[in-house]
């Protein structure tokens, strides 16, 4: 019976100090979520201030991508008028996968929508250098090759190339 008492008294000193630590904590709550708040948004901007150049960087490869795998531009980088048709549509192909392997990493910095843009323009490409091989004879030249594409390209009402430059724009225009 001696131990009753103290044992009422241990349930209550327990349950009273239980109640002033929740009092305490969620009187705190507040100050701690807010200090946590403020720790996460300087950590974003850390993040963030870190990787911005990183990212612009890959906006730049991605644009120059867009500028080298353009039939004008790469066909003026692989002009040799000695090329038949057959050696000149290889070496576009074997161009447009190197450039593509060379930047597809930048993925990592653009958003998903850009790299769409990119893997679309390079299908496009590989697309209509094939179209242009095919409605040739085999004993075409490269120049016939050179014309055939340059002509596809004129046909189009909307030059997927440039198109593709001002969505890539528009996305970055929208990161500052």
């Amino acid at each position: 019976m001696i131990l009753y008492p103290y044992l009422l008294d241990i349930i209550k000193y327990t349950v009273a100090g239980l109640g002033v630590v929740w009092i305490a904590f969620y009187l705190l709550k507040p100050y701690l979520d807010r200090s946590e708040n403020i720790q996460l948004v300087e950590l974003k901007k850390t993040i963030g201030a870190q990787t911005l150049p990183l990212r612009l960087q890959a906006y730049e490869r991605v644009v120059l991508f867009i500028e080298r795998i353009n039939p004008s531009n790469l066909l003026i980088r692989l002009n040799n008028p000695d090329y038949s048709a057959a050696e000149l549509y290889m070496l576009i192909v074997a161009e447009l996968r190197n450039e593509y392997q060379h930047n597809v990493t930048q993925q990592i910095y653009v958003s998903s929508n850009t790299w769409a843009v990119v893997k679309r323009l390079k299908d496009e490409t590989l697309g209509i250098v094939n179209n242009a091989i095919k409605a040739l004879p085999e004993t075409a030249t490269g120049l016939e090759l050179s014309k055939t594409i340059l002509a596809y390209i004129s046909q189009s009402e909307n030059n997927p190339y440039d198109i593709g430059l001002s969505l890539i724009r528009k996305e970055l225009e929208e990161l500052f």
